[in-house]
């Protein structure tokens, strides 16, 4: 057979994808002469193609396996618990109730821990229920009680930490919350500065009121009485004494600071100089 006969061959069974036969057809033409380089390079891609179909076959598998491997998990529901529960925060304890209606007090059994809550309910001829979370914070155990009732078992737990639970379950604790402690009211302390102002320096506004006020001009009685005061302001128990018993008894005309001089007498009103002191019948 014809070289170019052989080559026809070859290609068609290449086309059809028997690579092996091609293989051979390309040798025979080659070997029939003239030998191109073309029969070399078409030989030389039968063997080629007969390697990498296999190898795509493979590449498919992966692909099917890898298809498989992201294909997410049936996950069953969890099974819903036989009884409902709900809990709320006072200042001092979380109350946990349990909806379990009709239940013997016998059939519950409750144990308390520093961090952990184990509730066993067990009923003849019912399925038991069982119900132990790590809380939330902890607990005061000794403190720490519960009531069977006829519709539900209420759950008391003494707070060790003042702070808000967020939830019942530790597993799905975010940061607890300080818990604001009502107490008796307290003098608040003066800002350093507002929050939303700038900066200002209270005392020393507090030192400048202070001076304005010392040196402010008064006339007549106010000028009088914030002398009085001064005076008052910082004398000690016996001048303060000696001022209200000379002024009370001269009927405010003698202001005494002597304690030992009008201390065992009465004083005698002594109005100025110039003015007669009269008594008022009522």
């Amino acid at each position: 057979m014809a070289a170019s006969d052989l080559e026809s061959k070859a290609k068609e069974a290449f086309v059809d994808d028997d690579f092996e036969l091609a293989a051979e057809l390309y040798t025979q033409a080659i070997d029939a002469g003239p030998a191109t380089a073309d029969l070399y390079a078409d030989r030389a891609q039968a063997p080629a193609k007969n390697v990498e179909a296999p190898v795509a076959a493979t590449v498919e598998d992966k692909e099917d396996v890898a298809n498989m491997d992201n294909t997410p998990p049936v996950v069953e529901p969890p099974s819903k618990p036989k009884y409902r529960h709900d809990y709320y925060n006072s200042a001092t304890e979380v109350v946990l109730t349990i909806y379990a209606k009709g239940v013997p007090a016998d059939s519950v059994v409750i144990d308390f821990g520093d961090q952990m809550l184990s509730v066993s309910i067990e009923v003849p001829g019912e399925e038991p229920y069982h119900f132990q979370p790590r809380l939330f914070s902890k607990i005061i155990p000794e403190k720490c009680k519960y009531q069977v009732l006829s519709t539900k078992v209420e759950i008391r737990l003494a707070k060790a930490e003042q702070v808000t639970w967020t939830t019942l379950d530790y597993s799905g604790r975010p940061k607890a919350i300080p818990q604001k402690i009502s107490t008796p009211a307290e003098t608040a302390p003066r800002p350093s500065y507002p929050s939303s102002k700038s900066k200002k320096d209270w005392d020393k506004l507090e030192a400048e009121v202070k001076k304005e006020e010392k040196e402010e001009k008064l006339e007549g009685d106010a000028a009088l009485n914030k002398f009085f005061r001064d005076i008052y302001k910082d004398a000690d128990e016996d001048m303060r004494r000696a001022m209200d018993k000379s002024f009370r008894e001269s009927n405010g005309t003698v202001l005494s600071t002597n304690w030992k001089d009008v201390g065992s007498k009465t004083v005698e009103a002594s109005p100025p100089d110039g003015m007669e002191l009269k008594k008022w019948e009522i």
